[in-house]
């Protein structure tokens, strides 16, 4: 990970990371969520309250507190550190960021590969539908971070095979449950909204539920697999 970043003031309670790219948000979201990885000089304020990651930047929001600011920047100098260093985290070890939960874990979505821009995505792509549904279902995904509606997950790989523009004359109504692909991201419609993304098909798993205690049935640091079904 490279050590170029910023930490800059948000509102009252809060601190805005800046990184140079996704993937340096992505290991530095997984330091920051791994418990004591990071050593007890350098551990988690109990002041922290939520570590939101973004596409170029992490969200900390805080208790109010004497110093509190001082270490939240301590924290995140030394994960920053631990991370050009070339360490990891297991997946195992991370805390959840304001969901009860344990950890990432692997989710597995069943999709049907019935989606209205499945012919048209591979086009873009120069192949055929049934290799986008193979490369789609063979690629192991991982949960960056949420956006554009609850529980709605962006999703990366790691390759650029799947790589793709967004429609350029969006819906105005795309069902839940819909699933696509736009730019470097797959994701899943948790609930019907207006959209851009090239749809390849359809899941029925329960994306939201409001009613649960982790409302949200994929998380970011978790692992997705596709399944193509009948």
């Amino acid at each position: 990970m490279s050590a170029g970043y910023q930490v800059l003031p948000y509102g009252d309670c809060a601190v805005l990371v800046e990184l140079g790219s996704l993937d340096a948000v992505l290991e530095l979201s997984m330091l920051l969520s791994g418990g004591d990885s990071l050593g007890t000089a350098t551990a988690r304020p109990a002041e922290v309250r939520e570590v939101i990651p973004a596409a170029r930047t992490i969200l900390i929001s805080y208790l109010p507190g004497p110093g509190v600011k001082s270490r939240i920047r301590e924290w995140v100098a030394a994960a920053i550190t631990v991370g050009t260093r070339g360490a990891r985290v297991g997946e195992d070890s991370g805390e959840s960021d304001g969901a009860v939960r344990s950890g990432p874990r692997a989710v597995t979505l069943e999709v049907k590969y019935n989606g209205a821009d499945l012919a048209e995505v591979a086009g873009l792509l120069g192949r055929t539908e049934a290799e986008v549904v193979r490369l789609h279902t063979e690629s192991t995904w991982r949960a960056a971070f949420a956006g554009f509606a609850p529980g709605f997950m962006y999703l990366v790989t790691d390759h650029a095979l799947l790589t793709v523009p967004r429609r350029t004359s969006p819906r105005t109504s795309v069902e839940p449950g819909s699933v696509g692909l736009a730019g470097e991201f797959s994701g899943a419609y948790p609930r019907s909204s207006p959209g851009g993304w090239q749809l390849l098909g359809t899941t029925t798993a329960r994306l939201w539920d409001a009613k649960s205690p982790a409302p949200a049935l994929i998380q970011p640091g978790d692992t997705v697999r596709f399944v193509r079904v009948p």
